[in-house]
């Protein structure tokens, strides 16, 4: 004997199985909405710390800069990326794309230029809306002082931080240096 009230329903004639099975998954739903896991404390924990690391890092890059500025080493930096850029070529036929503060940029390069890019020969820089091809000493350089400049800069794997290559599923697949997107 379920509920009483609602055999007494249907068999009045009130109501019918689907309505009673309506107002069964209604009520599970309820419930199921109403319990509290904490997830929504942990998520904004975890939202908090993210905005106060943030926060953190952007007053550490503002006062990297303001040191820099004072002793005179980014207008220098500039000077000097500006007289080391290597002048891109006019026939670039290849579009190299790179990413900076979440905005793609792409520019057009030879051969040459993209096998350097990607040994780690160059780099790239952008300055004041330009993009140049710079020596990767200068480009560690500038990124280094102001690392809100540089766009490209290829690291060697030492560098990279390491993953577990255990739970890799793509472990087996090689991925070529000259893969462009």
């Amino acid at each position: 004997m379920a509920n009483a009230l609602q055999e007494q329903l249907l068999k009045a004639g009130l109501t019918n199985k689907q309505k009673i099975k309506d107002v069964k998954t209604q009520k599970k739903r309820n419930r199921k909405s109403n319990i509290d896991d904490g997830s929504e404390a942990l998520k904004q924990q975890v939202a908090a710390q993210k905005a106060e690391q943030a926060k953190r890092d952007k007053q550490l890059n503002e006062q990297r800069f303001a040191e820099a500025t004072e002793k005179g080493l980014v207008k220098g930096l500039v000077n000097e990326v500006k007289k080391q850029a290597i002048t891109l070529a006019k026939e670039g036929d290849i579009k190299f794309n790179y990413t900076l503060l979440n905005k793609i940029y792409s520019v057009y390069i030879d051969n040459v230029q993209q096998q350097q890019l990607l040994n780690g020969k160059l780099g790239i820089a952008r300055i004041e809306e330009h993009s140049y091809l710079v020596p990767h000493k200068l480009a560690e350089r500038v990124y280094m002082l102001v690392p809100e400049w540089v766009g490209y800069l290829w690291q060697s794997q030492a560098d990279q931080p390491s993953k577990d290559d255990d739970e890799d599923p793509y472990a087996d697949y090689v991925i070529p240096d000259d893969l462009m997107w």
